[in-house]
C-alpha cells in the first residue's frame, strides 16, 4: 500500500516511530519479586519492529502492586532491571513507553509486600475476585480511603516513578487512568465519593488525574507524557454513571490544554464490554489536537481506515502481538496471522507462552 498510513513513520510528541503500529499495554506477571529481568527484556526486544511499545502496567508505589508478578519501578534493582529491557528494544531501533499503573482497590494485601496497603479514593469495594500466589482466588477487600496525606504522597510517586523511567532509559510515560485501576478510580462518582476537592463535581473527580498529568509532564516532559483512558469501560467494577460522556468531554479539553503527547483511548468492545460510544471518541478527536491512540480489535484494514479518517493518529493492537511478535512484518506482507493464543499461560511465570511463539518463515 503505497499510501499507506499505518506502515509510514510517525511521531507522537518527542518520540519518533518507525510505523503508525502500537503494542498496547498488557499485563504478562512475569516480574518475580516485582523485578523486570531478562526473560521480560526477550519479550519486548522481540516486539521491538512495531512503531511504539507501551510496556504492561508497571507500579509507581509499593501501593499499587495489586497483581502476582508485577514490575515497579519505584526503586534502583526495579531501574537496573528495565534498564535492560530499554536496551533491548533500542537496540533494535524501536521505542519503548512505561505504562504507570497504581492498581488502588484492584489488588490484596497478599499481593503487596510488607508495609503497603490497599489505598483508593473511597472506601468502596470492588466486586470480584483476583488471583494470589499464595492462596489462588480471593474476594477484593474494602480499600483504605486516601487521607489527603495519602493523596499527596501518591502524586509524588507517580513523579518520582516518571523520572526513574527515564533513567531506565524509556522514551516517556503513559498514565493508565482506564480500566478500573486508581485514576479511573477517582473518576468515577461509584468509586469515589469524596466530599473534599477530590470529589463532588466532575471537576473535582478530574482534579487528581490533571494534578499528576500536569505534575509528571513538568517533571519529564509534556512531549514524553501520554495517558490512557477507557469511556464507557466496566473493567475492574467499573459501573456506567449518566454523566460519562460530559465528563470525558471536560478531561479532554483539560488535558489538551496541558499539551501532553497523547491520549490512548480504549474499547474493550471486542471482547464482550459494552460498545464504546463513536460520539464519544469524536468527541475526544476534536477536544485533543495533538495524537490520539486508538485500540480495541484493530486489524490492518479497520486500523488503516481509522488512521485515513483523521479519526486516530495511532493503532494500539494487543493480544495478536502476544503470539506474532513480527506482526507488523506479517501485516505489511500479508502473511498469514496466528490466532492460536495460549490464553492458559498469559499469567504464568516462565517462558512458556511468553518468549517461545514463532516469527514467520
Amino acid at each position: 500500500m503505497s499510501n499507506s498510513k499505518l506502515f509510514a513513520p510517525a511521531q507522537t510528541g518527542a518520540i519518533k516511530l518507525s510505523n503508525s503500529i502500537v503494542i498496547a499495554p498488557m499485563t504478562r506477571s512475569r516480574a518475580i519479586g516485582n523485578i523486570p529481568n531478562d526473560l521480560m527484556a526477550t519479550y519486548y526486544g522481540q516486539r521491538a519492529t512495531a512503531g511504539l511499545i507501551i510496556t504492561e502496567g508497571t507500579s509507581p508505589s509499593p501501593n499499587g502492586l495489586g497483581y502476582s508478578r508485577i514490575p515497579g519501578i519505584f526503586n534502583q534493582a526495579q531501574v537496573e532491571g528495565w534498564k535492560k529491557v530499554t536496551s533491548a528494544v533500542h537496540a533494535k531501533g524501536g521505542k519503548i513507553v512505561i505504562q504507570l499503573m497504581h492498581t488502588g482497590r484492584i489488588s490484596h494485601a497478599l499481593n503487596l509486600p510488607e508495609g503497603a496497603q490497599v489505598l483508593a479514593p473511597s472506601a468502596v469495594k470492588p466486586a470480584g475476585q483476583m488471583w494470589t500466589d499464595t492462596q489462588q482466588m480471593q474476594d477484593f477487600p474494602t480499600p483504605k480511603a486516601m487521607t489527603g496525606e495519602e493523596v499527596a504522597q501518591a502524586k509524588a510517586e507517580y513523579v518520582t516513578a516518571s523520572k526513574n523511567a527515564i533513567a531506565a532509559g524509556f522514551d516517556g510515560v503513559e498514565l493508565h487512568a482506564a480500566n478500573g485501576y486508581l485514576l479511573e478510580q477517582f473518576l468515577s462518582p461509584i468509586s469515589n465519593i469524596r466530599t473534599d476537592n477530590y470529589g463532588g463535581s466532575i471537576e473535582n473527580r478530574c482534579r487528581f488525574v490533571l494534578e499528576v498529568a500536569s505534575e509528571v509532564a513538568q517533571a519529564i516532559g509534556k512531549d514524553r507524557t501520554g495517558i490512557r483512558l477507557s469511556p464507557y469501560g466496566v473493567a475492574s467494577d467499573m459501573p456506567h454513571y449518566p454523566e460519562i460522556h460530559n465528563e470525558y468531554d471536560y478531561l479532554s479539553k483539560e488535558l489538551n490544554k496541558l499539551g501532553i503527547a497523547y491520549i490512548h483511548l480504549v474499547d474493550h468492545s471486542a471482547m464482550g464490554a459494552p460498545v464504546v460510544p463513536l460520539a464519544i471518541k469524536q468527541t475526544i478527536r476534536d477536544n485533543f489536537k495533538n495524537t490520539l491512540i486508538l485500540c480495541g480489535g484493530y486489524d490492518k484494514e479497520r486500523g488503516e481506515k481509522d488512521l485515513q479518517s483523521g479519526l486516530a493518529n495511532l493503532i494500539a493492537i494487543g493480544k495478536p502481538f502476544i503470539v506474532n511478535p513480527d506482526l507488523v512484518e506479517r501485516m505489511k506482507n500479508d502473511w498469514e496471522i496466528s490466532p492460536d493464543l495460549k490464553a492458559d499461560l498469559l499469567y504464568t511465570p516462565g517462558e512458556k507462552g511468553y518468549t517461545d511463539y514463532p516469527v514467520h518463515v
